[in-house]
């Protein structure tokens, strides 16, 4: 074993393409999560709510559906996807983009979720190198990509996610790999309350709900990782994407403006960046203002 890392740390190219290769299988699994988990939360729900009511279970409970089973099929045809149709970027190439059964075509999100978990994971190495620090990063970039595509297609950041890494965030802070113990738990009470008080202000004043709670759970799970100093860099980043991207979505795509955009991707992002140079941004912002 130290004689792999011996020789991971001697030839970086080496260890930045085994954590590419790595990230692209994540990616592949988390193309699983990202469509599955919605349809077991929704499940659940009508479970709990059949059982709340007292009428009986529906069939759709008859078989397993869970991140394992049932085998992944082409939801128009069924047909299983095979070992060669599975594997990350090369099988949607080869492919090109569509069923080997029935030609349907396979949303470009496969794809680009692998791409991209590929390319996020390789900048973690290379920023943290061969340590725990990057482990750990790996870890929460996955998550944030999972959650980000989740709220996109479904307006959800599910606690099955959210909750389990705010307290991995909380955990890691008792050996200080990111942050103390002070700021990690200052971090997740900050994060947690300045958007909760934030969506019940907004509510009392136009009767309308800004954000959801998922986003209050993911800000606090941000502070848990990044400390509660980073979440004014984090609130100030997501704020400005997400206002471009709006205002885009409105003048090039028409959007209605008064259909939400979900803020988790934003907020996902805006930590992402405040995970890799947070501290470098800050220093350069004070360094800039104690210059002007």
């Amino acid at each position: 074993m130290s004689d792999a890392l011996a020789l991971l740390s001697q030839h970086p190219a080496l260890f930045l393409g085994i954590v590419a290769l790595f990230g692209l299988i994540v990616g592949s699994f988390l193309n699983v999560v990202i469509h599955r988990l919605p349809i077991m939360m929704e499940r659940e729900w009508r479970a709990q709510c059949r059982h709340l009511l007292a009428l009986a279970a529906s069939s759709e409970t008859a078989e397993p559906f869970d991140l394992v089973e049932p085998r992944s099929r082409c939801p128009q045809c069924s047909h299983p996807v095979s070992a060669w149709e599975n594997i990350p970027l090369l099988s949607y190439v080869l492919l090109r983009g569509r069923c080997a059964a029935c030609g349907a075509r396979i949303s470009p999100r496969y794809p680009l979720v692998e791409l991209l978990t590929a390319l996020f994971s390789v900048a973690v190495a290379w920023r943290f190198g061969l340590t725990w620090t990057t482990a750990f990063a790996l870890l929460l970039t996955w998550a944030l990509v999972a959650l980000t595509f989740i709220d996109l297609e479904h307006q959800l950041l599910p606690d099955t996610i959210t909750v389990p890494f705010l307290w991995l965030g909380l955990a890691l802070s008792l050996f200080g790999l990111f942050v103390d113990s002070h700021a990690s738990i200052s971090g997740a009470l900050v994060g947690y309350l300045s958007l909760w008080s934030v969506y019940h202000l907004f509510r009392w004043l136009t009767g309308k709900e800004g954000m959801g709670y998922g986003d209050f759970k993911l800000f606090a799970l941000l502070g848990a990782w990044l400390g509660w100093q980073s979440l004014p860099l984090v609130i100030l980043l997501s704020s400005l994407v997400g206002a471009i991207a709006g205002i885009a979505l409105i003048l090039l795509q028409g959007r209605n403006r008064n259909l939400p955009i979900p803020f988790g991707p934003y907020l996902a992002g805006a930590g992402w960046i405040a995970l890799m140079w947070g501290q470098d941004l800050l220093h350069w912002y004070t360094a800039s203002w104690a210059g002007g």
